[in-house]
């Protein structure tokens, strides 16, 4: 019993280096996260105001018009999947790819949020319970030195873990209200776009 209880003693202290290792790492792209954030809000805020002020009086008679009155370069995902959108109008197969794509773009920027909320606390926790094994036996023989070394570590990886799950888990929920505007953008387009080929038809 006490070899089982040694292997697995060696195995949790020897994660702790790992653990430590990814933090940093999550920590610093959660750093980077934020960076980004800003940089989309600040994009977002603009098509925003475009977005609105063009899509409450579209129809399917001023549809063409609408790629005209789009800004012509533009890095925002939801104006880029507009404009070939209106290019492939006349395939609704194809529009409904372009939307399934739009999706996936933005699930896929969602990710990175998505493992920052869920890693950054497993890994705080993990950080935090590894040295408390030392610290209780530092203490068990008087070594209030060690115990606090290994004390400080736990509380240090508790903290970091929990400030990138918290960035992590702002950043996704405010992304994700930003992208479900923006799908119901892309349907609308959509169906009036199924309500111009009718037309045509009839």
């Amino acid at each position: 019993m006490n070899i089982i209880s040694d292997i697995l003693y060696w195995i949790s202290t020897g994660l702790l280096v790992p653990v430590i290792v990814l933090l940093i790492f999550l920590f610093c792209r959660s750093l980077l996260l934020i960076g980004n954030f800003y940089g989309q809000y600040l994009s977002i805020r603009k098509t925003e105001a475009i977005l609105r002020k063009e899509l409450s009086t579209l129809t399917p008679v001023t549809l063409d018009e609408l790629s005209d009155k789009l800004p012509e370069s533009s890095s925002s995902l939801v104006i880029n999947s507009i404009k070939q959108i209106l290019e492939a109008q006349n395939t609704p197969a194809q529009v409904q790819r372009l939307i399934a794509n739009f999706e996936i773009a933005a699930d896929k920027d969602l990710a990175i949020s998505k493992t920052l909320t869920k890693l950054g606390p497993i890994l705080g926790l993990m950080g935090t319970l590894i040295p408390m094994g030392p610290a209780l036996a530092g203490l068990a023989s008087g070594d209030i030195a060690s115990m606090a070394y290994n004390m400080q570590i736990a509380f240090a990886t508790t903290v970091v873990g929990l400030v990138a799950g918290a960035i992590g888990f702002l950043t996704q929920q405010v992304k994700q209200r930003w992208y479900l505007q923006d799908m119901t953008n892309l349907e609308f387009i959509a169906a009036l776009i199924n309500e111009k080929i009718k037309r045509d038809e009839a």
